[in-house]
Parts: structure tokens; C-alpha cells; sequence
């Protein structure tokens, strides 16, 4: 899987912010494929953004999560691929730095006690 937006150059780094707190039309079943022709939506879910995690979040821990569509070949043609922030082609994710920052202070702090 590839850490670096293929469109803007964002670097994901994987934290499952996005996957759990944007609203987003994603692919129901991935077998069947994205058809942007689908006018019943049958192969669609809507995922709120309301903490639950998108269904194709894999993985336990901020920083090691994974998609399990980033792969596929018609990934490219979905709402989450077009989510990005502007910035230089080498930019980490804003949010995810944060994120991550977070979860290093609360391990540092759960060491200390």
C-alpha cells in the first residue's frame, strides 16, 4: 500500500482519523467494484463520521492502520481518494501528526506513573 497520495502527494500515516470521522460514500461490497455509472446505489455505504470506523479499516493501533480497498484498481475513482489537504507533495497529514503526537504523549505519560 502506498503512503504518498498519488494526486496531491499527501502522506497518510495511517492514524484512522479519516476512516472513522468524515462523512463518506465508500464501497459496500469490493468484490463487486466501484461503477460510477450506478445510479441505484446498491453497492454503496454511507459512513457517517460519527466515530465508527469505516468497514474497510484494518488494523488496531493509530499509525499502523490499512485500507483494505487501497488496492484495488478502482480506487481512484472514490470520494476518500479525493480527500486530501493542500500542500507540498512531501507534507505529512496534518491531522495524523497530530494524532500521533497524541497517542506518543499518552504512552509517555502511562510510562511515567
Amino acid at each position: 500500500m502506498s503512503r504518498i497520495h498519488d494526486r496531491y502527494g499527501m502522506k497518510c500515516l495511517h492514524c484512522g482519523y479519516c476512516c472513522k470521522n468524515y462523512c463518506v460514500v465508500v464501497v459496500k461490497d469490493p468484490e463487486k467494484g466501484y461503477d460510477p455509472d450506478d445510479t441505484t446505489g446498491d453497492n454503496f455505504l454511507f459512513v457517517r463520521g460519527d466515530g465508527t470506523p469505516c468497514p474497510h479499516l484494518r488494523g488496531d493501533r493509530p499509525g499502523e492502520y490499512s485500507c483494505a480497498v487501497h488496492d484495488k484498481p478502482w480506487y481512484k475513482l472514490t470520494p476518500c481518494f479525493e480527500f486530501t489537504q493542500i500542500e507540498r507533495g512531501d507534507t505529512p497529514c496534518r491531522i495524523g501528526t497530530a494524532i500521533l503526537a497524541r497517542e506518543k504523549e499518552k504512552l509517555v505519560e502511562g510510562t511515567v506513573r
